[in-house]
Formats: structure tokens, sequence, C-alpha cells
């Protein structure tokens, strides 16, 4: 008989600093973690018996849970996969109708505003005619261009002047894609703040800011992390974003302007690194434990015990 339960993570790199510590935080916790390459992994329609296969034949019948950690490159095939599990009664960490929420930047905002949240007046388009009316109508140069697909920084663009930002569209306009235009918050000075939500609560956050000579904060681009002290105000938007999403895990990021907290965007794979090495909390060891508290499992000897606090900066 099992003393843990059996966690697969599915994702594309297993060397990746979050997923390496993942499988160390379920692995310190007794649990038996298993990794899934998501181009790997196929599966079996089927109404009365729904499989999920991996390389070499092996059927996937025995998971407890999934943690979803979905490159947004194979989004449609990983939200696929995570559908399937679902089907089979197998719990997943972030399902797959909150990972394509998230991935899609356009309605996600939407979403955002729909719960009364703020965001940097944003404009959208494809392959616009009218770029003079797209800039004015985010309050001009400078601005932002974002490529509705872009993540990690990459597909945004700074424009500092309105001929810049001219280019900038009609470059864009001619690969003939979907585009954000956003308006630039001098003021933030280059930083932003990421809070790391998990069901429901803000468990950790920090502020980074960007390399000399950069205007995107993200760690990935250069930028470094350090502790922040959030408002009342920043967690509960941090929480009321994470929720319209469904997400049990985010990342939030929420730049400060003079009109108060506003949302960039809801990450539902948020790395690890940046935020583990600012606050030296175990981030991964709380995201098993949420997968525990789910299935109401509880070690037999020792602690914790079910719903018991991991942290003692654990946030409310």
């Amino acid at each position: 008989m099992r003393s843990g339960l059996k966690i697969a993570l599915m994702a594309s790199n297993p060397d990746l600093y979050s997923n390496q510590r993942i499988l160390e935080a379920g692995e310190e916790r007794g649990h038996e973690m298993v990794f899934l390459d998501i181009k790997q992994c196929y599966m079996k329609l089927d109404a009365k018996n729904p499989e999920a296969h991996y390389r070499g034949g092996r059927v996937l019948t025995d998971l407890d849970a999934v943690v979803t950690r979905i490159r947004p490159s194979v989004t449609f095939y990983g939200c696929a996969l995570a559908r399937q599990f679902e089907s089979m009664g197998v719990l997943t960490t972030n399902t797959s109708d909150s990972v394509i929420k998230s991935r899609d930047k356009l309605f996600s905002l939407q979403l955002m505003l729909k719960c009364g949240i703020n965001i940097p007046t944003t404009g959208f388009a494809n392959s616009p005619m009218d770029t003079n009316d797209l800039i004015e109508m985010v309050g001009g140069a400078p601005l932002i261009v974002k490529l509705l697909e872009g993540t990690q920084g990459r597909g945004v663009v700074l424009a500092e002047t309105k001929k810049a930002a001219e280019s900038v569209i009609n470059a864009f306009k001619a690969l003939r894609a979907n585009l954000l235009v956003q308006e630039f918050i001098k003021e933030a000075d280059g930083k932003d703040i990421r809070c790391f939500v998990i069901d429901g609560k803000v468990v950790a956050s920090i502020q980074r800011t960007a390399a000399p000579g950069e205007f995107r904060a993200n760690i990935h681009q250069g930028g470094t992390a350090s502790i922040v002290k959030i408002t009342k105000e920043e967690r509960k938007l941090s929480i009321t974003a994470a929720k319209a999403l469904g997400l049990d895990i985010a990342g939030v990021d929420i730049i400060r302007s003079k009109n108060g907290p506003l949302l960039l965007e809801v990450n539902s794979s948020p790395g690890l690194e940046g935020i583990e090495a600012a606050t030296a909390k175990d981030i991964a060891g709380m995201m098993i434990a949420s997968i525990e508290k789910k299935l109401g499992w509880k070690k037999v000897l020792g602690t914790p015990a079910e719903g018991e606090r991991l942290d003692p900066d654990y946030q409310e």
C-alpha cells in the first residue's frame, strides 16, 4: 500500500529550476513524483474508459494529481492533455479551462475589467488601418506594444515617440498579428510586483526591477527581485484576478501607478526561482501542500496536519 500520493508534473523541460523544485518538494513530503514531457504523452478518447499514455506505451492509470505547467508554445496540446486527465478523475492544479483563459491576453483582460480590476488603458487590433487612432486611444506615445502571444517579456516593445510607435505597429501589421497597445506607466520606473497566489491566498510577493536601460522587469529579461510589502488593495486585486481566471496557482503581475495598482497580466505557470530566492519561502512545498489538502491526504506520522499552515509568513 502506498504511503504517499502519486503526483505527475506535466511540463516540457525537466531541468528548469521550477520543475526541479516541484519534483524535489513532492519527494521531500513523501510522495512519488513523475515527470511527464507534454509532447511524449498521448491519449485514448473513450466515453467509458478514457486513457492517457506515455512514451513506450505506458498507461497512466494510477495518478492522484497532475501539476500542469504548460508553456505557451504547447498550450493547445497541453490543455487537451489536462482535459483528458480531468475526464479520468485526476486532480489538475490548474485546470485546462483556467490555463486557456490565462493564455488569451485579450480575453483575460476583458475578464479583469468585468471583475472591476483596473488595467493600463489598452487598445486591441488585428492589422489595423487606423494606426494613428490606435495610438491616440491609449494617450499617445510613449506606449507599449505587445504581441498577443508573447511571454516572459518577449514580443513586448516600448515605443518612446509617435513615429516609433507607428513603425512598430506597422511592422506587427506586416506579420498580420493580433496586438495590444497599452499606455506606458512612467511613474512605475521600470518596476512591477509579482504576487504568487495559491488557493486564493497571496503566499509571497516580490518587486521586480528592470535592468539598466530596460523597461521590462521580467527576471528572464535581466530584472532583479527583492522583497516587497504589498497593500491590502494589491492583495485583493491579486486574489480577484486569479479567481476570475479560475487559477489555483498564479503569478499576478501588478504595476503601481499614480491612480493605484494596475494589473499587467496573470501567469498560469509562474516561475519559482526569483520568488524563492528573494523570499526564502518554500513555494514549491506550498504547491504540493495544496494538492494534499484538496485530496484530503495527511501524513500518518508527524506533521503538518491537513490544513496546517506551512509558513509563518503565510499571508491571509
